[in-house]
């Protein structure tokens, strides 16, 4: 990705350069590297996609996330797996999973604080629809008020527990966590074998009931 930004700024300057000093020649060479450095970024971006498979993590296994710069210093793990019928006055459609989370950094500076950007947590079902959290009966839970998102440094972790309303067909469900701004997600689209890419297989969760994990 970086050395496609940096050779379409040369590009562009050789265009520039090309039409003021009236060479065509050069307009060709610039305009035929360019298309072929795009077809074989292509080819590398869909490559890695096709080959790549899904990881499936289970409680205590961390996901980083790494983002655009490379820089995978974020991690997200489940601490716990429970299901009820009920929440407090609340009751489920299906079976309520309630999930522990803990997000947690291992950068090597303590001084630099880092966060999920806008995270997001859902159920893929395999119709290509999703289950989203059910806020009501997190609500409900000890860990309402904390925020996924917040930031954190050194040692520092957050720990929630979430909550999905889960039909009783649905068998094996897992769990994707993903986080960024819409601009993160379109620039990670073309990044080669990143996850987010272009038909790239997911790092997921399975939501398998378990005890709780001791607290880092």
């Amino acid at each position: 990705m970086l050395v496609t930004i940096v050779g379409q700024t040369l590009a562009g300057f050789l265009l520039v350069a090309s039409l003021i000093a009236k060479k065509s020649w050069l307009a060709k060479f610039t305009f035929g590297g360019v298309a072929v450095w795009l077809v074989f970024y292509g080819a590398m971006l869909l490559g890695f996609s096709l080959a790549s498979k899904t990881r499936v993590l289970g409680v205590g296994e961390p996901k980083a996330f790494c983002g655009f710069y490379l820089d995978c210093d974020i991690h997200a793990e489940m601490t716990s797996v429970r299901t009820s019928r009920s929440i407090g006055d609340r009751v489920a459609s299906g079976t309520f999973y309630i999930v522990g989370l803990r997000v947690f950094t291992d950068a090597m500076n303590p001084n630099i604080g880092f966060r999920l950007i806008e995270p997001r947590a859902l159920i893929e079902v395999n119709d290509h629809t999703v289950i989203n959290r059910d806020l009501d009966a997190e609500a409900l839970l000890p860990s309402a008020a904390i925020d996924l998102g917040g930031d954190i440094k050194a040692r520092q972790t957050i720990e929630k527990e979430i909550v999905f309303d889960i039909p009783a067909e649905l068998q094996n469900p897992e769990l994707h966590i993903a986080e960024g701004y819409a601009i993160d997600s379109a620039i990670e689209a073309v990044l080669i074998d990143d996850e987010d890419s272009i038909l790239h297989a997911r790092t997921v969760f399975a939501l398998t009931p378990r005890a709780q994990v001791a607290s880092r």
